[in-house]
């Protein structure tokens, strides 16, 4: 219990960076990485990875041959992040805009996947724009985005960039608040 009420202070006093006051349900975590090929997986992104409910469940799947990029903006949450020892896993406290930037600098070019659950509807337009033009750029071909979110305001703006029929959409009722759950394909 001590870890949620720790979550909902921080994400009271970040409201506009965390996007939530709960944390993810397990629920929630292991539909967004249902069927997520982690054999044929080398570098999965993760963006907002709060207190890192979503991250225990990437590290659990993970495969030797798999990389996990985390990046988190809050600094506490960063820091409840760091206590996370895992030979596969890279926290970084850095802006998710930054993306191929931060992932070039840890000698790699693409990423397979990437898991967000960043609160692209209370982020400033011009930086969720930015940061999924940068997502998808850094994403191989047969690469996917995972993103949760509270509603169906980016739908339209995935299939813009990902392409319709690149996209589906699935609905986490055990979760608080309900979740959509949008799978994107770069094609």
């Amino acid at each position: 219990m001590g870890k949620k009420l720790n979550f909902f202070k921080e994400a009271v006093l970040a409201a506009k960076t965390s996007g939530t006051i709960t944390p993810s349900s397990r629920f929630l975590a292991e539909k967004m990485l249902k069927g997520m090929n982690f054999n044929q997986t080398n570098l999965i992104v993760e963006l907002g990875a709060g207190n890192g409910i979503i991250t225990k469940h990437i590290l659990k799947k993970l495969k030797p041959n798999n990389h996990l990029i985390s990046f988190e903006i809050n600094e506490t949450f960063y820091q409840e992040l760091q206590k996370i020892d895992h030979p596969q896993l890279t926290i970084l406290n850095v802006s998710a805009e930054f993306l191929i930037t931060e992932i070039e600098k840890k000698g790699y070019k693409n990423v397979d996947c990437i898991v967000s659950s960043l609160p692209l509807s209370i982020i400033p337009k011009p930086i969720s724009k930015n940061i999924l033009e940068e997502s998808y750029k850094a994403l191989n071909t047969n690469g996917s985005f995972v993103q949760f979110q509270y509603s169906l305001d980016y739908f339209k703006k995935f299939k813009k960039l990902f392409g319709k029929e690149n996209v589906s959409l699935k609905f986490e009722p055990l979760n608080i608040p309900p979740a959509f759950i949008y799978k994107c394909t770069k094609k």
